[in-house]
């Protein structure tokens, strides 16, 4: 019989890959969303998991063998984000029918759990890199750690097992997404190309010369699938990323030549994409316009914030693979080809000129 999954977040660019990868596996997918996207094979589900109730009445009946969580609510503060966060977690794994056989929960969290929340990002004493997953939590609030608890308390009165699954900065396609380098980094050259800009990179010296790694959602997708059929992996913490690394200053023209534009010389200066892109909302709204592209809304496109913070940090971020690589996990993405992948897909599907 075909297995059961519930893929909470399915509109993002985490959850729309896994529901479409287990689509693709047979399995029966409901795809929970506030708002959810048309997805073929996914039935949607329409709750604000803010709402215990609502949640409650939302998945009743739902008793799935395995429950995908890769959704979270951007805050203004860390200590909203935890309060936001983490009841969302809870309300979900309360609202859900008490497991009729074996339950699986995955939680996709991330690389803050080594380097802090955003509030204090990168600051401070931090793990040694590679990042391991057997190094402990810092001695800082984190919402990634009021999740992971929620899900500890749940497994141990519901009696499902779990994984937690941490990623690096995350390639993948989704519209209105809060974290979202690929789609930001490919607006910016469009705009680059199309005023004359240079094509600088906006983050620090360590990020352009230090090595770094990244995770294609597919990858991630795949990783997540893995967990909940693989015995060894189950009650485990992993990191997850493509398995190869590179250099800022290597990818930089890279990306560049995808798009027929000329990498400018690094400078050692930090210019952030936030404030070279302020004001361009009017100009993308033009060539929205001009060249016919599907969303006209440069806020539900691009994250400078986001992408300023990964490529403004003052340390080298690797992160290690060896837990699943000895329990089985082997799939491998280059991540050049990972950009390139999404740069195709946001001109096939309109997104970019």
């Amino acid at each position: 019989m075909a297995k059961t999954a519930l893929v909470v977040g399915a509109s993002g660019i985490v959850g729309s890959a896994t529901a479409r990868l287990l689509t693709e596996q047979g399995w029966t997918v409901h795809g929970l969303a506030r708002r959810p996207n048309a997805q073929s094979g996914a039935h949607p589900i329409a709750v604000d998991l803010q709402d215990p109730l609502a949640t409650a009445q939302a998945l009743h009946g739902i008793d799935p063998d395995a429950v995908f969580i890769t959704t979270w609510l951007r805050q203004d503060s860390e200590a909203e984000n935890i309060r936001v966060n983490s009841a969302m977690v809870r309300n979900l794994l309360n609202g859900l029918p008490k497991p009729g056989g074996s339950r699986h929960v995955a939680l996709v969290t991330g690389l803050k759990h080594y380097l802090g929340p955003f509030e204090a990002y990168g600051k401070g004493v931090l793990p040694q890199t590679p990042f391991r997953e057997e190094q402990g939590r810092l001695d800082v609030e984190n919402f990634y750690y009021a999740q992971e608890d929620e899900v500890f308390a749940a497994a141990a009165r519901d009696g499902f097992t779990w994984s937690v699954h941490r990623p690096h900065t995350v390639i993948g396609l989704a519209v209105g997404n809060a974290m979202n380098m690929g789609t930001t980094l490919a607006v910016y050259a469009t705009l680059c190309r199309e005023t004359g800009r240079l094509f600088a990179f906006p983050g620090s010296a360590a990020q352009w010369s230090g090595l770094t790694d990244m995770t294609d959602a597919t990858q991630l997708a795949r990783h997540l699938l893995w967990a909940a059929e693989t015995n060894a992996a189950q009650d485990q913490a992993f990191n997850v990323v493509n398995g190869d690394i590179f250099r800022w200053q290597w990818m930089w023209s890279r990306i560049a030549d995808w798009f027929g534009i000329e990498a400018a010389p690094f400078d050692g200066k930090v210019w952030p994409l936030e404030q070279q892109m302020a004001d361009d909302a009017g100009l993308w709204r033009e060539i929205a316009a001009r060249e016919g592209l599907t969303e006209p809304d440069l806020a539900r496109l691009a994250s400078p914030w986001h992408t300023d913070a990964d490529l403004g940090r003052p340390i080298e971020v690797v992160a290690d693979m060896t837990r699943s690589r000895r329990l089985g996990f082997t799939a491998y993405q280059p991540t050049d080809d990972a950009f390139f992948a999404l740069f195709e897909r946001l001109r096939a599907d309109r997104l970019i000129p």
